[in-house]
């Protein structure tokens, strides 16, 4: 009798640990298991129905602002390097039809002084361009209309573009300093149901100085708590014109994403030519993918996120290694930049197709992960099963090289269903010293003291 209780005690034990450690794998192949959600999963790639590949940018000036060309030149030159759809964003001006004269701010009267004016379209012109009449080009170009970059009268470069305000909306705006000044513009421009982000922050940064200040926690948390605090601001710039002062921009935008993405909120990164003459219109812009070229149609993939960023001038990486191997300069080449013409997810797999390109790169959690040749073009699948650690990944991204530039991806978040953590808020005596340091730095005294001591 002993024997057969101990035979069937051994027994049920067995059993109870087989149950348990069948629970344990389970849990932990639940835990371990996730999702890669597609920024471009609504998007057609082929067939009758298939989207176009739209190129614009959202950032260009004229006279208006600080340019040295007019509204008319810098509509038309957009549009003989075949712009899908431009927004003219001038300092303190938000953008109405190209055939009116926006708000003429008396700070940009200087224009006149120095021998430059402020011109528009004719009705005729605006409405040819519209429809691809004008010069015969077949294609028409959308303007997208209410932007405005704030802070106009910031010598400290603390830049955030709006976008669909009304006309009478931010004009005018000053803007305080620093992270003031960053506060103070997103909150308008969220208040006036606009749409925001934040501008070539390597230039406010001064990050050719100091690249390693894109890795500093502080900047981290600064720049992600303005992007959570905000649910109208919808991330970064991560090129910039020729990016002279924003070549490590892409490394914050990899930083930024670790930061919120487990606080609940992506970091879309948007690419601008950000021009101030028809030189620089071809150095960085972005490629919407959408059913139809219209303004609806690209404030909504602003906000999802099915567009790419394009730039013709990229120094060689030196910073975390992401980015190309050599300087990339072909701005006005006419060589075909780099291009996905299919992307897709199944399970843990990311499948792409590209053309004009020479190198694949993906990058997670701000290394790169993978390097592929794609020089002959073809379809590449990325496994993440095949790579080590990928359970862990809060992101993944790809950049495309080759002779005509480079072409950076949106981010594919990871989503393994944690509940988003709760940001960290300052309150009491801290949060109003915070408020008082802000203000003080806000003014245009300290900025004038800081420049001085650089200079």
């Amino acid at each position: 009798m002993k024997n057969f209780k101990k035979a069937l005690c051994v027994v049920l034990s067995v059993m109870l640990c087989l149950q348990l450690g069948i629970m344990g794998f389970a849990q932990g192949e639940a835990a371990a298991d996730y999702t890669i959600v597609n920024p471009y999963a609504a998007v057609k790639w082929t067939g009758d129905n298939a989207w176009g590949a739209y190129k614009g940018s959202l950032h260009s000036h004229t006279t208006y602002s600080d340019a040295n060309y007019s509204l008319e030149v810098m509509v038309k030159e957009s549009y003989a390097r075949d712009y899908d759809f431009l927004a003219i964003a001038d300092h303190g001006v938000t953008g109405v039809d190209w055939d009116e004269a926006p708000f003429l701010h008396p700070l940009y009267l200087y224009q006149l002084v120095i021998g430059n004016e402020f011109k528009h379209l004719t009705t005729e012109e605006y409405e040819a361009i519209k429809n691809g009449t004008y010069n015969d080009r077949g294609f028409g170009m959308t303007p997208v209309l209410g932007a405005n970059e704030f802070n106009n009268l910031s010598l400290s470069k603390n830049h955030v573009n709006g976008h669909f305000l009304k006309a009478n909306e931010g004009n005018g705006f000053p803007g305080m300093e620093n992270e003031q000044g960053f506060d103070d513009a997103l909150a308008y421009i969220d208040a006036h149901d606009g749409l925001s982000y934040i501008n070539h922050p390597g230039d406010w940064l001064d990050s050719n100085s100091n690249p390693a200040i894109v890795n500093e926690q502080s900047t981290i948390e600064l720049y992600g708590n303005l992007i959570l605090k905000y649910d109208s601001c919808l991330g970064m710039e991560i090129l910039n014109e020729k990016n002279g002062t924003t070549g490590y921009d892409r490394v914050l935008w990899d930083n930024l994403l670790m930061y919120t993405l487990p606080r609940g909120k992506n970091i879309i990164g948007f690419s601008n030519s950000d021009a101030h003459e028809p030189g620089t219109i071809d150095s960085s812009f972005s490629v919407f993918m959408m059913e139809e070229n219209t303004s609806d149609e690209i404030k909504e993939t602003m906000q999802t996120g099915a567009f790419f960023g394009v730039t013709r001038r990229l120094r060689a990486n030196t910073l975390n290694k992401i980015g190309p191997a050599t300087e990339i300069d072909c701005i006005d080449s006419g060589i075909p930049y780099p291009m996905f013409t299919n992307i897709a997810v199944n399970g843990h797999s990311v499948d792409v197709s590209t053309t004009d390109a020479k190198t694949l790169q993906w990058i997670a959690n701000g290394k790169v992960i993978k390097t592929v040749d794609v020089t002959n073009g073809g379809s590449y699948t990325l496994n993440l099963d095949e790579i080590e650690g990928a359970e862990d990944f809060l992101y993944i991204r790809a950049e495309l090289f080759g002779d005509g530039g480079l072409c950076c991806s949106q981010a594919f978040v990871i989503d393994n269903g944690a509940d988003p953590i709760d940001v960290d808020e300052v309150t009491g005596f801290d949060a109003f010293l915070n408020k008082i340091v802000n203000f003080f730095k806000g003014s245009k005294i300290w900025t004038l003291i800081i420049e001085l001591t650089r200079l």
